[in-house]
């Protein structure tokens, strides 16, 4: 016993570790005997490996205690795998918050939160903590209402909540800078993350400007890092090297120590949403963080989602937004192909894919000497063909496939799925032979582009464009065709934008299809220049549509909070909590049956999967000899937001007697998903 009455660290002989184990029914600590020869290698957050059933197991040592409540014999720790202790006790406790709130188990969040180990890295010495000296200029933030108030209290290390919708036109990576490096200045941490590596780079540059190029104040942790360069940004920052990280989704769990600040951009990205179980999002994991940590948040984007409003709605974050008159001043002039004026005018406005608005915008624009951008929202030729007769959609005769043309010089049409093609293919419903494109892609964009402007540059972007994803273009007359997200930044912003097939957007069968097309409109309007100099939006699409309406006013906050409103009429998130059960009907139903949901939960379902991915399309054809897929089904569970612990817990527990009885089927479980459609 230590004179002030603690245990002293021989004492403690004992850790706890968490296993590294997808069963859901080993999620839990276990206790295992510390043997003298480790000495004081085994700290807490520390790597080990232990026996567990006759198996060799990784895990870390989430404490040590003196005695077990376990009566049996302890096992012995096999051996220190490294005496690093890469897992800090905030991210302990926020990675087993992310576990409950998402249903899933600890060990699968920490695959997510701590990088493979890398040996060479942490022979490193320690550096020293970097500092940040002096608070950054942010006089520009003045422009908006309680913006100067905010980055007071990031200064002051007050846990602001804000959510914060940018003005047109905004220079958002230097702003964001200028928020982390307030941080920073007044002796905390920030943490910032961004859906994708573009956004990466450009608040890199930003931070660049601002803190210098001395990358010691700052790093980056992206997926795309070399191991042992990933690895040794992470130790830095477990160490207290840095202050101050950037980077894509797993960032958001980066050991910052004593945090002030955690920020996202654009927190409607479905890029944010990890793919892998338990599938939290970005947004809540900082939201969580903030909570644990008592630091300040900063929802920052163009559009504004309606979590988002969820949060400045329930009071838990203020609105940080320019005024109307700011906003008016710094737009772009915006209109619609469809409304009455221009269906006066030109008649085919309506049913035109480029109408005479368009080609008049456009033409005006490359005439300034100002680059032109073209939204497409579908990448490809024509990634969709129909019958040429009935309009029916073309399907492959082999596994019901959509087929499709994957470039001009195509001789024939062929599978999305198996890549068979289609030669001779005959329509099921009238018998016709012919296909015609239902929808046209960005490469077919630009061939019709070209013959409408012919002599006119035109750049594509996008991940299957031959120079794929741009990052930028110079000025000067220019087409520039991008899909959603890919749109490269003009030097001097835009002349001009052409958005296309908005039916492409707003007609999914998807709950957030006006949402997601909100934001991704704004992302492109956001990179033309403002009225006053010339700047113009042309969309697609009926004027009185709201999301359209939204857009001619850039009046993000306005839709989100209409979103919402409908959410909460139709029982659907952020309004309540959401789960859903995606498996056979028998492996669904037997979990079902194991739950003990709150009194106030929901079931619904079971509705067939017909999503256009391999091995989930309800109808799928079978070639001859192969045995049928298994019909997949969902059920969806909901329940008001204050039960959405008991809902997770339940569902957790259920999960656990499927895992201990050995059930041969996995039944995906995702809480608060993206895709309800």
């Amino acid at each position: 016993m230590k004179p002030d009455g603690s245990e002293s660290s021989a004492a403690l002989n004992i850790a706890r570790v968490c296993i590294d184990s997808p069963l859901t029914h080993l999620d839990r600590l276990f206790d295992y005997q510390i043997p003298d020869e480790f000495g004081d290698q085994v700290v807490v957050g520390c790597r080990v490996r232990v026996r567990f059933a006759g198996r060799l197991l990784d895990g870390y040592v989430l404490d040590t205690i003196a005695t077990s409540e376990h009566s049996g014999r302890l096992a012995r720790l096999i051996r220190v795998i490294s005496a690093e202790p890469v897992l800090s006790p905030a991210v302990a406790r926020l990675t087993r918050a992310v576990a409950d709130r998402y249903a899933g188990t600890l060990s699968d969040v920490l695959r997510l939160a701590i990088p493979p180990r890398r040996a060479r890295p942490e022979k490193l010495p320690v550096g020293e903590p970097a500092t940040v000296s002096g608070r950054p200029d942010t006089q520009v933030w003045e422009r908006y209402p309680h913006g100067s108030t905010y980055l007071d209290a990031l200064a002051d290390g007050r846990p602001a909540r804000a959510v914060w919708t940018l003005r047109p036109g905004e220079d958002w990576p230097a702003r964001l800078a200028e928020a982390a490096a307030t941080a920073a200045a007044g002796g905390r941490g920030a943490l910032v993350v961004l859906p994708d590596v573009r956004d990466v780079e450009r608040l890199d540059a930003a931070l660049t400007a601002h803190l210098g190029a001395d990358d010691g104040r700052y790093v980056v942790l992206t997926a795309d890092l070399r191991p042992d360069e990933r690895y040794r940004r992470f130790l830095a920052v477990r160490r207290g090297s840095v202050r101050i990280v950037i980077g894509t989704r797993a960032a958001a769990f980066a050991p910052v120590a004593d945090l002030g600040l955690v920020a996202i951009w654009d927190d409607g990205d479905d890029l944010h949403a990890e793919p892998r179980a338990p599938y939290p999002h970005v947004r809540e994991v900082l939201l969580l963080r903030s909570h644990l940590e008592n630091c300040a948040a900063l929802v920052a984007g163009w559009s504004r989602s309606t979590e988002a409003a969820v949060l400045i709605e329930s009071g838990w974050a203020h609105e940080i937004a320019a005024p109307r008159d700011e906003v008016r001043r710094a737009a772009p002039r915006i209109q619609a192909s469809g409304d009455d004026v221009e269906q006066s005018r030109d008649p085919a406005a309506r049913s035109a894919r480029l109408p005479s608005l368009a080609l008049r915008v456009a033409r005006e624009a490359l005439a300034s000497g100002a680059p032109v951008l073209v939204q497409v929202p579908r990448r490809g030729y024509v990634p969709s063909l129909a019958c040429d007769r009935c309009r029916t959609s073309a399907r492959c005769r082999s596994c019901a496939g959509p087929l499709g043309q994957a470039s001009a010089g195509s001789a024939a049409a062929s599978c999305r799925w198996c890549a068979r093609p289609a030669a001779a293919w005959e329509c099921p419903v009238c018998g016709a032979r012919r296909l015609r494109a239902a929808v046209s892609g960005a490469g077919r964009t630009s061939e019709e582009l070209g013959r409408a402007f012919p002599g006119v540059s035109i750049r594509n972007s996008g991940q299957t464009a031959a120079s794929g994803v741009l990052c930028s273009i110079e000025d000067g007359p220019a087409l520039v065709v991008a899909t959603p997200g890919a749109e490269p930044v003009a030097r001097s912003g835009y002349g001009a934008a052409l958005l296309l097939d908005s039916w492409a957007l707003l007609g999914r069968a998807d709950l957030r299809a006006g949402e997601e097309t909100m934001r991704r409109w704004l992302g492109a309007a956001s990179l033309v220049r403002s009225a006053s100099a010339g700047g113009q939006v042309i969309v697609m699409a009926d004027s009185g549509h709201p999301v359209v309406q939204a857009l001619i006013r850039w009046d993000p906050a306005g839709l989100a909070a209409r979103e919402l409103g409908e959410r909460r009429e139709l029982g659907f998130p952020p309004a309540l909590r959401l789960a859903t059960m995606t498996a056979s009907a028998q492996a669904c139903e037997q979990l079902l049956a194991s739950l003990v949901l709150p009194s106030s939960a929901e079931v619904l379902g079971p509705v067939p999967l017909t999503d256009e991915r391999p091995g989930y399309h309800g109808g799928a054809a079978c070639a001859e000899g192969e045995r049928p897929v298994e019909l997949m089904v969902r059920y969806l569970l909901r329940t008001p937001r204050a039960d959405g612990a008991g809902l997770a817990k339940a569902l957790h527990a259920g999960q656990a007697l499927r895992s201990a009885a050995k059930a041969t089927e996995h039944v995906r479980v995702q809480l608060d998903p993206l895709d309800v459609g």
